[in-house]
C-alpha cells in the first residue's frame, strides 16, 4: 500500500491525515499569508483515536500522510457493562467488541441489531476500527413522554421525551408514549412523527 502525500494547501476540510502514527480528521482549514511571509495552513484537527481538537499549522514546505481510511458495513448486537458488541454484517459468528472511547455517544439511537459503518484505519501490517457512524436518520418509538396539556400546542413549546434506545431526545408537545420519531444522530434532533401511536 502506497501512502498520499498531501501538499499543505491539500490538507483541507475532511481530509483524514496521520501525525505521529495517529489518523485525524481536519475539521478546519484556512491557507494565509503573513505579511511577506510564506504561505501557511492553520488547520484544526480531530484525533479520531481520542476525540481530542489540536491545531496544527503548515507550512508551504510541510507535507502529510494522507490516512488510508475507509468504511465497512458491521452489526451491532448488544452492549454489556460498557463492553459494546458488534459483528460483522453477513457473518454473525464473526463477534468483536469495541471501546467506549472509540463508540462514544454515537449508538445512543442505534437500536439493536442495526447495520452501522465502521471506520477503518490501515496502516502498512494491520487495520483497526476507530470509529463509528450510525445512520444519519433513524425511526425510535417513544417510550415515555410528559402527557401534554390542552392549550399548549399553540405556543409550539417543546418537551423532553425518553425513546426505546433510552436517549431522551426535545419534541413537540404534541408527540406522546407510543409515537414512532425519526432522529438526525448528527444533530441529535427530533426531525417529524412518523407514526402515531394506537390509541
Amino acid at each position: 500500500m502506497t501512502s498520499v502525500m498531501l501538499e499543505y494547501n491539500e490538507i483541507t476540510l475532511r481530509k483524514y491525515i496521520v501525525l505521529d502514527g495517529e489518523p485525524y480528521e481536519v475539521i478546519g482549514s484556512h491557507v494565509f499569508r503573513k505579511q511577506m511571509r510564506k504561505p501557511v495552513n492553520q488547520t484544526k484537527l480531530r484525533s479520531l483515536i481520542s476525540g481530542k481538537v489540536t491545531e496544527r499549522s503548515f507550512g508551504q514546505s510541510e507535507k502529510a500522510d494522507e490516512a488510508d481510511i475507509d468504511t465497512r458495513s458491521i452489526k451491532y448486537l448488544y452492549s454489556n457493562r460498557g463492553e459494546f458488541w458488534f459483528c460483522e454484517e453477513n457473518d454473525p459468528k464473526a463477534r468483536f467488541t469495541l471501546p467506549s472511547e472509540t463508540v462514544g455517544n454515537s449508538l445512543k439511537f442505534v437500536k439493536v441489531n442495526t447495520p452501522i459503518e465502521a471506520l477503518v484505519f490501515h496502516t502498512d501490517d494491520t487495520e483497526r476500527i476507530i470509529g463509528i457512524k450510525p445512520p444519519v436518520k433513524v425511526e425510535l418509538k417513544v417510550t415515555e413522554a410528559p402527557p401534554s396539556i390542552k392549550g399548549d400546542t399553540a405556543q409550539g413549546g417543546n418537551k423532553q421525551v425518553t425513546l426505546e434506545t433510552g436517549a431522551s431526545v426535545n419534541t413537540p408537545l404534541f408527540i406522546n408514549t407510543g409515537d414512532i420519531i425519526r432522529i438526525n444522530t448528527d444533530t441529535e434532533a427530533y426531525v417529524e412523527r412518523v407514526e402515531k401511536a394506537a390509541s
